[in-house]
C-alpha cells in the first residue's frame, strides 16, 4: 500500500513558476518508479513526468522539456516537480503516482503502468 499527498498548487500568471510536492507514506521502503500527471477540464489524463526511486533517471513529456524539472529527496519520502514558464495550457489538476509493478528498468508514461495516485492539486495559469 502506497499513499501520496499532493501540494503546491494555486494560481500563477503565465512566466511564472509553481512548485508541487508529492509526499510518499507507506511502503517506503521498496523501490518503485514515482511520476506526475495532469489533466485538464475536457481532455485526457496526460503524463508530465516520471523518476526512478534513486532519482538518477527521469522522463519528461516533450511539452514541458526545458520547463519543467523532477526531482524527489527519498530522505523526506518526497517528489518534487519545478514548474517553470508556465502557460494557460499548463492549467490542469496535478497528481503524483506510484507505478510499483512491472520492470523498474524504465520510467513509465502511461496512466494505466501507475497503480497508487493522489487526490491532485489545481493549478491555474492565467493569461
Amino acid at each position: 500500500q502506497v499513499q501520496l499527498v499532493e501540494s503546491g498548487g494555486g494560481l500563477v500568471q503565465a512566466g511564472g513558476s509553481l512548485s508541487l510536492s508529492c509526499i510518499v507514506s507507506g511502503r517506503t521502503f521498496s523501490r518503485y518508479v514515482l511520476g506526475w500527471f495532469r489533466q485538464a477540464p475536457g481532455k485526457e489524463r496526460e503524463f508530465v513526468a516520471g523518476i526512478s526511486w534513486s532519482g538518477g533517471r527521469t522522463n519528461y513529456a516533450d511539452f514541458v522539456k526545458g520547463r519543467f524539472t523532477i526531482s524527489k529527496d527519498n530522505a523526506k519520502n518526497t517528489m518534487y516537480l519545478q514548474m517553470n514558464v508556465l502557460k494557460p495550457e499548463d492549467t490542469a489538476v496535478y497528481s503524483c503516482a506510484a507505478h510499483t509493478q512491472g520492470s523498474s528498468s524504465y520510467i513509465a508514461s502511461n496512466t494505466y503502468e501507475y497503480d497508487y495516485w493522489g487526490q491532485g492539486t489545481q493549478v491555474t495559469v492565467s493569461s
